[in-house]
Parts: C-alpha cells; structure tokens; sequence
C-alpha cells in the first residue's frame, strides 16, 4: 500500500535516522581542519527503529566503504524498512485497516580525489509494491586556504514510480530534482560554522492515491462527512537555508547548533532549531545530547475539513501538510573497541542512539471510528526511534 503513512515513515523515520547519520558526516567534516582526504576504509551495521502512532518501522542497513587507490574510494549500502501501521491515515482515509509491506533500498557510489578536491557520484533504487524510486547524485567538495574553508556543491535527480494496489492499471511518474551549495569556515582553534543552500523541485504525481480529503456532508440523513479522493498542484519548488556551528570547550567536549528555514510554494513555512552537547568520557566512550524542535505552518489546500466536495482546484488533508510543531529529546553513547586492531581490522565501535519525539497538530484532529465532530480532539502523540550501529575500520 503506497505510502498512506508516507511522510510519517519517510520523513519521520527515513530522514530522521538518514538525516542523524547525514548530520554525524557532516560533523565529521567540520571537524577536518586538514587537507584533503578520502575516507576511511570502514563497514557500518545498523539496525533502526520507529514506533509512533500505530506506526512501526525496524530494518537493517550495512554500508562498506573501501578505497581503491589513493585517488578513489568506493561505498554500497543496502537499506531496509520493514513497515506495519495501523495508523490514523491508515484507520480513516487508507483502503485497509491496516498493512504489512517492506521497503529495500540499495546505492553505490564513489569518491574521487584530485589534490585539494573531491568528487562524489553515486546512484540509488528503491522498491516496495506500489512505489518505485530511483536517484543519481554528483558532489563536488573544494578545500581552500590549507582546509579551512570548504566549499561544497550537489544535484541529484529523481525518477519515481507509483502504483496504486488493486488497480493495475494505475501508474503514474515523478521527477525530483535537488541543488545543493555549502560553505563551511574554520573561524578559531575552537569554533567551525557552515552554512547550506537547498533547492528541490518535484513534478509529477505528488499525492498519495489513497488517502482522502472529508468535506460536509450535505444529505443530512446521511453521516457528518464525506470523503473523495484529494487534489494535489503537480509541482513544488521549495527551499531551504541553514546554518549550524560547533565550539570545542576543551580536548573532550563540544557543543554544537544548527537553524534551518524552508519555505516552498505550497505556502509550507518551516522552523528547525537544534543543539547538542558532545563528551569523551575517556578513551573509550563517547556521550552525546540533544534538543530539537521543528514547526510549520500549513498548505494553503489543506483543511481538515471542506465545506464542500471540490470546492477548490486543489484539496487535500494529509496531516504532514497541516500546521504541527514537534521537540525531540536525543540521547547517544558510542564504545570504542579494539584500540590495537584485531587480525584484518584496525579498530571497531558500538553506538547507541534514542530520540524522544512530541508531536502536536494545531488542524487535523483524530477523527478515529467512534468519533463526532463534536468530540474530535486535537491529534497528539509520542514516538520513540532507536537505532544501533557497529562500526569497523580496516
């Protein structure tokens, strides 16, 4: 079933936990004050976790990279999603009460090094059984003034697919497009600060088949509301501008911010904050916390409930389109093992990540079966993600 809970499991779920080890990367880079240099030989294991809202999503990931030269560095990763949600999408707008399906994901990719430079390229394909996706991506990142500054840049361009189970006739295509420009600077010994340009725009079939917008319904013997299917634009451009910075408070701590806004032409208006803290504990363990807090404003087409069957061009009432606003609790350990290697292996480490997330819609209520207009409260609920990691170096 296509993504009836799309943003929640991709965009709370995918992108958390993707975006968690985005952010770690790119942590990593700032922390580089050097010249510049391919990355390490490494295999990471991962097993993910999200619970929230009738929603359950667990999987394995496992990325090996490896170098080839002193020039090139190879990567695959192969990512699951194993999906079972009963959630409030599922239970009031879907075709089924609730469903099974399982999502894999595989990518390769490169990195080239030419003196001061690094070019990355990679492709990515993902499956499930009414949604197809596939991605090719080019970086470029230019180190100046001896590291110091780092200027990076990408694209990457997007061929989706979607289906809709029970009518094999149905296909449809989306082309997703992303321009992305990052400039990261050594300001002290002790504090690094970057900051991104994103722009991305999306052309196709941007709604999920299934889910449906409610309306009033105006036969008054009949039921309160009535459904029909939603109406989508077929395009949106959106963007997003960030910046975040990390200050060494000695050897074994650091603290780190970032702030992001986006905006797109859906009339979406966003607010990222976060701030973590980050300790050695000794040689060997590492502790990390952090706050979050994000919020939107609505689509200018949503509404959680119409007056009318098509009284607008276009109508929708997904609840990730709606105004809401979540904080998000982080708490992380890592352990270093095999400080002298073992065989093949130089060294390893074992990381453990939780995130405490809040969510809060100001529009969409919770209009589960057994309930009125009358009684329809507010939509609220907890999420708890987990994911573990090991990690070695050879």
């Amino acid at each position: 079933m296509l993504r009836v809970v799309q943003v929640v499991v991709v965009a709370v779920t995918k992108r958390i936990l993707a975006f968690a080890g985005l952010l770690l990367m790119s942590q990593a880079v700032m922390l580089q004050a050097q010249a510049a240099v391919l990355p390490e030989d490494r295999a990471d294991v991962m097993y993910h976790s999200y619970d929230g809202q009738n929603v359950e999503v667990t999987g394995p990931s496992v990325l090996v990279r490896k170098g080839l030269s002193q020039n090139v560095s190879v990567f695959a990763n192969y990512y699951v999603d194993n999906i079972s949600s009963a959630s409030i999408d599922v239970v009031t707008q879907g075709s089924q009460k609730a469903y099974k399906e399982t999502r894999r994901e595989g990518s390769i990719g490169a990195d080239l090094l030419y003196e001061d430079t690094t070019f990355t390229v990679g492709i990515s394909s993902s499956e499930e059984d009414d949604y197809s996706a596939n991605t090719t991506w080019f970086g470029l990142t230019q180190e100046f003034f001896g590291g110091l500054s780092t200027l990076s840049m990408g694209y990457a361009r997007g061929a989706d697919k979607v289906r809709k189970n029970g009518d094999p006739t149905f296909e449809e295509e989306v082309d997703r497009r992303s321009y992305r420009l990052g400039l990261t600077q050594v300001i002290s010994r002790n504090a690094l600060i970057g900051v991104t340009w994103e722009t991305i725009t999306d052309q196709g079939f941007l709604n999920n088949p299934y889910r449906q917008y409610r309306y009033i319904n105006p036969d008054p013997n009949g039921a309160e509301t009535a459904f029909a299917f939603e109406k989508y634009p077929n395009t949106r451009t959106s963007n997003a501008a960030s910046v975040r910075g990390r200050y060494f408070l000695a050897p074994d701590s650091a603290v780190h911010g970032e702030y992001r806004y986006f905006s797109d032409d859906w009339d979406i208006r966003a607010h990222n904050i976060a701030f973590g803290y980050t300790r050695h504990l000794n040689s060997r363990w590492m502790a990390e916390a952090g706050y979050r807090y994000y919020t939107q404003t609505g689509a200018d087409f949503f509404s959680n409930l119409f007056e009318a069957e098509d009284s607008q061009n276009f109508m929708g009432r997904d609840k990730e389109t709606s105004p809401f606003d979540n904080h998000t609790l982080r708490f992380g350990v890592t352990y270093k093992f095999m400080p002298d290697g073992w065989k093949f292996m130089n060294s390893g480490s074992l990381n453990f990540n939780y995130e405490f997330i809040r969510f809060s819609y100001d529009e969409y209520t919770d209009n589960s079966p057994g309930t009125t207009l009358a009684t329809e409260e507010l939509l609220e609920f907890n999420a708890h993600v987990f994911n573990i990691f090991a990690s070695f170096w050879f």
